[in-house]
């Protein structure tokens, strides 16, 4: 086996663009100090809206070419954070977009009906073994994705938080396939989180800039809802700072999901950049190794 580097981190996430808006800065930060960066992707984002006029033909109900047209925004957004090993689930596009609906609480839900070939339907056992060996190969002690609930209900975040869990314990099995590598345990799995006192601040300034259209419907002194995390769950947060700039350009690659002048980009506006510069994180496997304040400021903390 070939000298791996001292630090290596492997993300899972659910389509292209899931991996900028929540891990953008974090990625950056980490090929820049010389960490081997992994990111697994595990559909095309097919069912995705196309938010450009020009490329509306490409809709998976028009000529349905929206997933291999992101695959080109991807690369182009991992170029801006210097991410060079990245990967498809299997292959790209063995695992179809679900698509997602908003039920009657507002939330992100699994449609009434989902196609054959839907990541949702994927066998969870097969979906794993197609990370299996990603993951003894690469050997990461870091492992970041979503939390049981996908952060915000989607379908696809929910089965990839499946298939990241799943897949790690199964290549931590020295008697698992085999075949399929020399076992690995993970030393540290991250969910991905977003911290309740930065949204609610971030909501403040939005409402007292009299925007009430981003994030309709939520109160900065309100109930906030399965996807933000209370702060006392918060193990590290990754300030950026330095890498927002890579972010919002990765972010801007994505073209057809990211409007320019659309929320995100508003929100940034408003906020001076900040919502997008700290991403939070809660330690579901290993030990925490927090600074004085309290949290971790590196992945790799106690490693």
């Amino acid at each position: 086996m070939s000298e791996l580097p001292d630090r290596r981190l492997l993300l899972v996430h659910a389509h292209p663009d899931d991996e900028t808006i929540n891990n953008g800065v974090t990625m950056a930060r980490y090929v820049a100090e010389g960490a081997a960066v992994t990111l697994i992707t595990c559909t095309l984002g097919e069912e995705g809206e196309v938010l450009v006029p020009d490329l509306e033909h490409l809709a998976a109900d028009q000529t349905d070419q929206l997933g291999e047209h992101r695959i080109g925004e991807l690369a182009a957004a991992m170029a801006e954070l210097g991410v060079t090993d990245h990967r498809w689930l299997g292959s790209a596009g063995k695992y179809r977009d679900t698509g997602m609906i908003y039920n009657d609480k507002g939330n992100a839900a699994v449609p009434l009906e989902t196609r054959k070939d839907s990541f949702w339907q994927a066998d969870l056992l097969a979906a794993a073994d197609d990370l299996v060996p990603v993951i003894r190969e690469v050997r990461p002690q870091v492992l970041v994705t979503y939390d049981e609930y996908g952060n915000y209900g989607h379908p696809d975040h929910i089965k990839a938080h499946r298939v990241a869990t799943y897949a790690a314990a199964l290549a931590a099995a020295p008697s698992y396939r085999e075949d399929l590598g020399e076992a690995w345990d993970i030393a540290k799995i991250y969910w991905i989180a977003m911290a309740e006192s930065r949204m609610r601040e971030s909501l403040r300034r939005l409402r007292e800039a009299g925007d009430t259209t981003t994030f309709e419907g939520m109160d900065p002194d309100g109930p906030m809802g399965p996807p933000i995390t209370p702060d006392r769950l918060i193990d590290c947060v990754i300030d950026g700072d330095e890498f927002l700039d890579r972010k919002m350009n990765a972010m801007k690659a994505h073209a057809t999901q990211i409007t320019v002048d659309g929320p995100f980009f508003a929100l940034s506006n408003n906020n001076g950049n900040q919502v997008w510069a700290s991403e939070s994180y809660r330690l579901v496997k290993g030990t925490a190794a927090p600074g004085p304040d309290g949290l971790e400021h590196d992945l790799f903390a106690g490693l």
